[in-house]
């Protein structure tokens, strides 16, 4: 059998709008694609904290975990919304472009902090910014898998 390509999600993850977004989002690469989204299988800095790790020992923690898992993706998905992009996903782009990874981005959102556009870090790094979702799932699909794949 196939086995699914895997995209790693950066996206920001901070309240319960961008939580639920980056679910759903998952949700509809899932039968495609092995997504690997940070919030539901990483490691959350506040919950490791919460159960009295150091923060330096827990952000090592998540900082290790998030690097094996961008490392062993296909394709990085990075989320763009916000007049000023998340730099957790700014930093997780970047370390996935300097790895050849494919890169892709989905900026949706019409807020900007330069009157141009993204730092041109951001755009160059991507191989394609989509400005909707469907337009992106439309094109992970046809770009590669053009059926669900079975469990593998």
């Amino acid at each position: 059998m196939l086995k699914k390509p895997s995209i790693y999600l950066a996206a920001p993850l901070f309240n319960e709008a961008e939580l639920a977004y980056n679910k759903a989002l998952k949700g509809r690469l899932q039968a495609y694609f092995n997504v690997f989204l940070p919030q539901e299988d990483g490691l959350l800095l506040r919950d490791i904290v919460a159960n009295g790790t150091s923060s330096a020992l827990a952000e090592r923690m998540v900082f290790d975990a998030d690097i094996v898992a961008m490392r062993e993706s296909d394709l990085i998905l990075a989320i763009l919304n916000g007049a000023h992009i998340d730099e957790g996903v700014s930093f997780e782009l970047g370390f996935c472009f300097a790895l050849g990874k494919r890169c892709v981005g989905l900026k949706s959102d019409v807020r900007q902090a330069l009157p141009t556009g993204n730092n041109p870090m951001i755009n160059q790094s991507c191989e394609r910014i989509f400005n909707t979702t469907e337009s992106l799932v439309s094109w992970l699909i046809a770009t590669y898998a053009r059926k669900p794949y079975a469990a593998v």
